[in-house]
């Protein structure tokens, strides 16, 4: 309680000189209530400490660390401050304080050279990314003699001791489960560091940028370029199953898993950059803008992002998407031994890293698309959103995922490669079906559609979005896929579903918007779709019927009172769920999960892009959507602006199915049902059931066929050619960056990162404000 002198060698050195420490240790013995009595009853005392451990850390990195004392001095300082810097960092008043300079700091104790006026912050985050390139500490020596010439730290040329071979190098070093250890546990320290974003709340001002991280990914950073190698390349390296011995996992511990979440973690903390508001790297590594367009230049470049859009060769692409597809399929890979392959945990942290490459590096998302190893990427995430669909502490995990698919979905190429014959069997609790991976895709969303929790509502736009997008590339679809597609149609378009909510008919425009694509596009070999079409005809002409009337839209709102399922299971013929799975489960009661930031809606995710007759994709301007056959329908809005897929109400008006008119704020008016009933783009399908339902029921009466085949049959040979409308331009919505996803992705990273450093819990109990820590 007393203030200790800074030149008190004996008081500081006894927090660092202890030799059988282990990260646990000093969490055990340095309880929060301590540090925050200390930092409120005598903060000189933890200035003084702070700025002692970034000062050994300093010395470590510049002697080397040749002896194990120095190296246990270095660890030890480095378990102390990821041990106090949440603690810093959760009072504002602490804040700056690494980014300040020590005064008295200067070797000579008066005269300051430049060196070190460095802030605080500076000097730890260098001595960090040096000690992380150290020789028979965090690296392999290269001198075999251990003559007294010991490397010096700072002419050594650390791209010549990047950790893994991969992107840009080709040596494997030998494994040193020591050195993992190390890096390890100063990578904990670098993510501590950046942590501060933890501490801000969110705010859709992108420009706060962490300042650690600003710094980190900086040209002062003369490691930048082999840090970040290491890091992608020991991730993308990982092969968790080792050498294929059942259970080797439970015999030796695997030290390299730890290294490769925390480089993971790391990683994604340094490419978090909007890349809707900075001049971002283009295709061809410019950037697109110039200086003179803006007062301000772009903010200061980050390296981690400016070398991950520049990376293009193709067997870079290759080991990067098979070492993350690797990963991703990790816990679908079923052994007849229960339990025998090792599962990892940090497939989130992958989705999150995969998206950075794709949405920074379009030459990267153009190689995934240009084979069908897309396919690898996309089965995974199928089987993570069916099996978290019902879990709200994984809400995140299906947002992802969903925004991963929206991505893809906007090239041509991922349309096509679903057409894909499905063979792998995953176990999933879907129906078996037989068919492409486009059924799958299908009949995955129509079980998160139907059968997930009910926070998913705000994503079911962004499904069906992708769903509209491949449409016109199908070659196939399965009854089983073409029955869901259906069934999705007939439960949102009962009458109290299109009155309760101010944007639900937007659904049943996407879906007749799938319907159409298929049917002008790829009518001759989609004969399983127009007969499940002919079969549900009451559905469209219903629709095509819809009363709007004040007395009718009440009777339909009461409707809804007696049906509390928000779409009834009931005519979804569920087959024989696949064998071997499980149920999705919902979490367990009292399960950790962090709260997110609304996502924006489909309007402002996506822009629309017309497919023109060569498969080339222009931008439709923003006033061009009133020609799509929506049209624009400024009764669903209050401004009159063009409505591009969504009425831009806040996402809160959509948490609930019913939540405008139980609250009073809006109910359904016949002017509001005419303006969009109009605009029902049902004439394509209207003219088909024209003219093939009779000549259906006349096969029937002819032939007294109940047989379904006969009348397949009689669909695939038919045509109708010169009998439907002129197709419309196929109208894909793209994915298009936007400061709100920025956000979205700060808040989920985080999140995901709070909750998996649980071994010492890093930031357990401290007062983050970017995110609320809720118990199921």
């Amino acid at each position: 309680s007393q203030p200790v002198e800074a030149t008190d060698d004996a008081f500081w050195d006894q927090f660092w000189a202890d030799t059988a420490t282990s990260v646990q240790d000093v969490f055990a013995l340095v309880p929060a209530a301590e540090i925050r009595a200390v930092r409120e009853e005598s903060p000189s005392n933890l200035a003084t400490l702070c700025y002692k451990a970034v000062e050994k850390l300093v010395q470590g990195a510049e002697s080397g660390c040749h002896t194990e004392k120095e190296r246990q001095i270095v660890l030890n300082c480095c378990r102390l401050l990821t041990r106090i810097l949440p603690y810093i960092f959760e009072d504002p008043d602490w804040r700056g304080f690494f980014w300040s300079t020590v005064p008295g700091a200067g070797r000579g104790g008066g005269d300051e050279d430049d060196e070190n006026a460095r802030p605080l912050a500076e000097s730890l985050l260098l001595a960090v990314t040096d000690l992380l390139f150290c020789p028979d500490f965090t690296v392999q020596s290269h001198r075999r003699s251990m003559v007294d010439t010991a490397e010096d730290i700072h002419s050594i040329d650390s791209c010549e001791y990047i950790w893994e071979a991969g992107v840009g190098f080709a040596h494997s070093p030998q494994p040193n489960y020591i050195h993992d250890l190390n890096r390890t546990e100063l990578l904990k320290l670098l993510l501590t560091c950046f942590s501060e974003a933890m501490y801000l709340p969110p705010s859709s001002d992108s420009s706060n940028t962490n300042p650690w991280v600003q710094f980190f990914c900086s040209t002062e950073n003369r490691h930048a370029l082999p840090l970040f190698t290491s890091l992608l390349n020991v991730v993308c390296a990982y092969d968790p199953v080792g050498y294929g011995i059942p259970y080797n996992h439970l015999l030796f511990s695997d030290y390299r898993e730890p290294l490769v979440e925390e480089a993971a973690q790391v990683l994604i903390v340094t490419l978090d950059y909007d890349s809707s508001t900075s001049s971002s790297p283009s295709v061809d590594g410019t950037t697109t803008g110039t200086a003179m367009d803006d007062v301000d230049p772009p903010g200061p470049d980050n390296l981690f992002v400016n070398y991950l859009s520049r990376i293009h060769r193709e067997e870079d692409f290759q080991f990067i998407l098979k070492g993350v597809a690797r990963l991703l399929s990790n816990p679908l890979v079923q052994t007849y031994l229960p339990n025998s392959a090792k599962k990892i945990q940090f497939h989130q942290e992958l989705l999150v890293l995969f998206w950075k490459l794709c949405d920074f590096n379009k030459k990267f998302l153009f190689f995934v698309l240009k084979s069908s190893d897309v396919l690898d990427i996309l089965v995974p995430i199928l089987y993570f959103l069916n099996d978290a669909r019902a879990d709200q502490s994984r809400v995140g995990l299906m947002h992802i995922g969903v925004f991963i698919l929206l991505l893809l979905s906007g090239e041509r190429n991922f349309g096509v490669r679903l057409n894909k014959p499905y063979s792998v069997r995953v176990p999933m609790d879907i129906p078996v079906f037989t068919g492409t991976h486009a059924d799958l895709l299908i009949i995955v969303f129509h079980k998160i559609i139907t059968s997930g929790h009910q926070r998913l509502q705000p994503l079911f736009d962004c499904l069906l979005t992708i769903v509209v997008n491949v449409s016109p590339y199908l070659k196939s679809l399965s009854m089983v896929a073409a029955n869901k597609l259906l069934h999705l149609l007939e439960a949102f378009s009962t009458t109290w579903f299109l009155f309760s909510a101010v944007q639900n008919h937007h659904l049943v425009f996407f879906l007749l918007e799938v319907f159409n694509n298929i049917i002008q596009y790829q009518f001759d070999v989609m004969c399983n779709l127009v007969y499940a079409v002919i079969r549900k005809r009451n559905v469209f002409h219903q629709l095509a019927n819809l009363p709007t009337d004040s007395q009718s839209i009440q009777k339909g709102l009461q409707r809804k009172k007696k049906t509390p399922e928000p779409i009834s299971r009931t005519n979804s013929q569920d087959g024989v769920s696949m064998e071997g799975s499980r149920p999705a489960a919902p979490a367990e009661p009292g399960t950790l999960k962090t709260s997110l930031v609304a996502t924006p809606g489909i309007d402002k995710l996506t822009e629309k892009s017309q497919v023109s007759e060569d498969g080339t994709m222009r931008s439709l301007e923003p006033e061009a959507s009133q020609l799509s056959p929506e049209g624009n329908s400024p009764a669903a809005l209050n401004d009159g602006e063009p409505w591009s897929g969504e009425a831009s109400h806040p996402r809160r008006d959509r948490r609930r199915l019913s939540s405008a008119s139980s609250s009073g704020q809006w109910t359904p008016s016949p002017e509001w049902v005419m303006s969009w009933k109009s605009k029902l783009p049902l004439q394509t399908i209207m003219r088909l059931l024209q003219v093939l339902v009779p000549q259906v029921e006349k096969i029937c009466i002819d032939k007294g066929l109940t047989d379904e085949s006969e009348i397949l049959k009689f669909l695939q040979h038919g045509t109708l050619v010169g009998l439907l409308p002129v197709p419309h331009p196929i109208l894909i919505r793209k994915y298009q960056a936007n400061s709100g996803t920025a956000m979205w992705f700060r808040t989920y990273m985080w999140g995901v990162i709070y909750l998996r450093n649980v071994d010492p819990p890093i930031w357990y109990d401290t007062d983050v404000k970017l995110f609320e820590i809720q118990r199921v």
